[in-house]
């Protein structure tokens, strides 16, 4: 019932005689006859539930349609079963189902004189031969209405994203423990990818496991140099459940003590989230959360020298403090409305990740050369302000100390 829901808010947000036309992705080849593991396309998974590739969804105020890959013994003994067209009326909810192979002769029935019909092509194989079928047709964007439906989280997507984090808490938890010098950078990924696994779940995008100078790289994605004694390590990993993100940001020292200059900067860093957190709250605008950390940032590194003036900020913070998270790590949903910058509403789920990169610089004490650090949380906006989702996984520089103990 949630996915009718969905879709009938969908229809409400368009003009009366609109038809909503999407599809989800097609196995993608990795090499040879290899294929990428299957994730369907987020926001038909989102109005639709269907989780196969090479589906299309017709939504209107009249009907509900899909179209899906017929059923296929001798495919299904090699790749699992398929829901298949006879099924998926009821399984789905549909109106009506049909093959896959026959978009060209049905899609046209969908679609009325009058029709405003809204499709946003992914340029796919599969969308190519949408629009093929579209010719001559004017056609509008949906992608800004399913964006703002999917900004506000229902209760199960929360719960959805509340477990997500807290796998993903226990994961960087354990990295903290298992960090020594001299492990590789990837033996410290495999921490992440054995509690994925084990969780049944997915990394939500490549991971980052970036020791000294690496973290310096903003998405730093190789992961294979030696963690060196007296340099810190930056870890920025989620996980996906259920095709919803988590995004957990933590910098530690690899010998499990932060040296004088480390600890300098990081208490620089968590100030600055702890301020663009205080500013989540229903009503606020989303900007105000970066003018706070880079406030913070700013005069923090203004007092330790590295920095004259706030034109050198962006030296040493390029990025932004937070982004929506959701079925996308990097989720959908304008961040204006016209010229203004939207307020938190209930339900918007955030990450706070402000940071400092520190390259090698002969204007800068050498003390703070190669020292990258960024802390991130996932922060939901509550009734009453906010609740930060992620904070089972310590930050506070003594309790980081301890735990690597």
């Amino acid at each position: 019932m949630i996915h009718q829901k969905r879709r009938t808010a969908l229809l409400e947000q368009l003009d009366d005689d609109a038809v909503v036309i999407i599809s989800t992705n097609q196995e993608q080849l990795r090499n040879g006859d290899v294929h990428f593991p299957f994730r369907p396309d987020s926001s038909f998974y989102y109005l639709t539930g269907f989780e196969e590739p090479e589906s299309i969804a017709v939504i209107s105020k009249k009907s509900f349609t899909i179209f899906l890959r017929e059923k296929d013994k001798s495919r299904e003994v090699w790749d699992g079963e398929r829901l298949g067209v006879d099924s998926a009326c009821e399984k789905l909810g549909a109106d009506n189902a049909y093959s896959i192979k026959q978009v060209d002769k049905y899609l046209p029935k969908l679609i009325e004189e009058k029709s405003n019909i809204y499709f946003d092509s992914k340029s796919t194989d599969l969308d190519r031969k949408i629009t093929k079928t579209l010719i001559n047709i004017d056609i509008k964007s949906a992608s800004k209405a399913i964006g703002e439906l999917r900004l506000i989280k229902d209760d199960k997507e929360i719960s959805t994203i509340k477990q997500a984090c807290k796998i993903t808490a226990k994961a960087h938890t354990l990295a903290m423990k298992t960090a020594k010098p001299n492990m590789l950078e990837y033996e410290l990924q495999s921490v992440f990818d054995m509690e994925f696994t084990k969780a049944n779940t997915l990394h939500a995008y490549m991971p980052i496991v970036a020791g000294g100078k690496n973290a310096c790289t903003l998405h730093y994605i190789k992961n294979n140099k030696k963690l060196i004694d007296g340099d810190l390590v930056l870890i920025d990993a989620g996980c996906e459940l259920d095709c919803y993100a988590s995004d957990i940001t933590r910098t530690f020292p690899i010998n499990g003590k932060f040296s004088q200059a480390q600890r300098d900067v990081y208490q620089i860093v968590l100030d600055a989230q702890y301020k663009a957190i205080e500013c989540i709250r229903a009503g606020n605008r989303i900007n105000q959360m970066h003018e706070a950390a880079s406030q913070a940032i700013k005069q923090g590194l203004m007092e330790l020298g590295i920095i004259k003036s706030g034109h050198e900020l962006t030296n040493h913070y390029m990025h932004g403090t937070g982004h929506f998270l959701g079925m996308d790590v990097h989720d959908v949903g304008e961040y204006k409305s016209g010229d203004d910058y939207k307020e938190f509403e209930v339900g918007m789920i955030t990450t706070v990740e402000p940071g400092i990169y520190i390259r090698e610089d002969d204007k800068i004490d050498p003390i703070y050369h190669n020292i990258g650090i960024r802390i991130e949380d996932d922060v939901l906006v509550t009734d009453n302000g906010c609740k930060v989702l992620t904070d089972a996984v310590v930050k506070e520089i003594k309790d980081i100390e301890s735990l690597m103990k």
